[in-house]
């Protein structure tokens, strides 16, 4: 998209998802991050972000209130509590936000599902990492196959996942779910997370169910193969690595390698929402406010 500059943008939180966050927002020739805000000046994340380049403070949102001018983007990667203080702060401000926490506070978005009207969004959310792996394979099924039951059980990694996400499971479970029936219509779902502390870590895998009675096996597999195709756009490590039916259910299991430089391999949780926050801002038109 052609804004004839950069996007500024600033990251709130420097836990194990902002700092791989800075890392994708800084190889975007359409984002220029100004700065990444932590609460305690001796966080490891924010000694990472100084060492790319980032400014950085640990004023936590007085950072980003205090600055003489507003920022186009703020990620925010803290923890779904936190988010309601951070919007009814920033909003005032024009900021548009996209909301990495399972706060349910902004519009839910899956960009290969709805990423189309992100941009239309002062407030942007991105679900969770298990419904940026299981929307765009349900959605694209849900559109031809009449589905009685949902579920969808993430398995990460248990060093993949910090402080504020093991804070945030029932939040996450919630939002989950809520965004399964927003984006098929099947009420009748069920969300669940397992942190998994075998070693070698596990990679990120995300279990997909569906009872459909009348689903064909073959259409079924052209459509998850079709919703991986678009989704390893900008999610490489993205991938099917089973697909069935039998007896009326429909199973689909997705793996997700992260490919990121400062996360391992096994952390495809944090590779996934990361890409999604990414490609949406990308995608964002000029700034709010017609800010040049």
């Amino acid at each position: 998209m052609d804004r004839g500059r950069p996007l500024t943008v600033a990251v709130l939180g420097a836990g194990l998802i902002g700092v791989d966050l800075v890392t994708k927002i800084r190889r975007s020739p359409l984002l220029e991050c100004r700065l990444v805000v932590a609460r305690d000046d001796q966080a490891r994340g924010l000694r990472m972000a100084a060492a790319l380049g980032c400014r950085t403070s640990s004023k936590g949102i007085d950072a980003l209130l205090d600055s003489s001018e507003p920022y186009d983007i703020v990620f925010d990667a803290t923890n779904a509590m936190s988010h309601a203080e951070h919007w009814a702060l920033l909003q005032p401000t024009g900021t548009r936000m996209i909301d990495l926490t399972p706060s349910m506070i902004g519009t839910m978005v899956a960009p290969t599902v709805n990423g189309a009207e992100a941009g239309r969004h002062a407030n942007v959310n991105l679900i969770s990492c298990g419904g940026q792996a299981a929307l765009p394979v349900l959605h694209r099924l849900a559109r031809e196959i009449s589905a009685e039951y949902i579920e969808v059980v993430t398995t990460a990694a248990s060093r993949s996942v910090g402080r504020a996400t093991r804070m945030n499971l029932d939040e996450y479970i919630e939002t989950t779910r809520a965004a399964v029936t927003r984006f098929t219509g099947v009420a009748d779902s069920k969300v669940m997370v397992n942190l998994s502390p075998a070693q070698p870590p596990s990679p990120f895998r995300v279990a997909i169910s569906l009872l459909a009675p009348a689903a064909d096996p073959e259409r079924v597999s052209v459509l998850v193969e079709e919703a991986a195709v678009a989704m390893r756009r900008f999610v490489p490590g993205y991938r099917i690595k089973v697909c069935s039916v039998a007896d009326g259910v429909v199973f689909v299991a997705v793996e997700v390698e992260a490919t990121g430089d400062r996360i391992p391999h096994y952390a495809g949780n944090l590779d996934i929402i990361n890409a999604a926050a990414v490609h949406v801002a990308e995608r964002h038109p000029a700034p709010l406010g017609g800010r040049t």
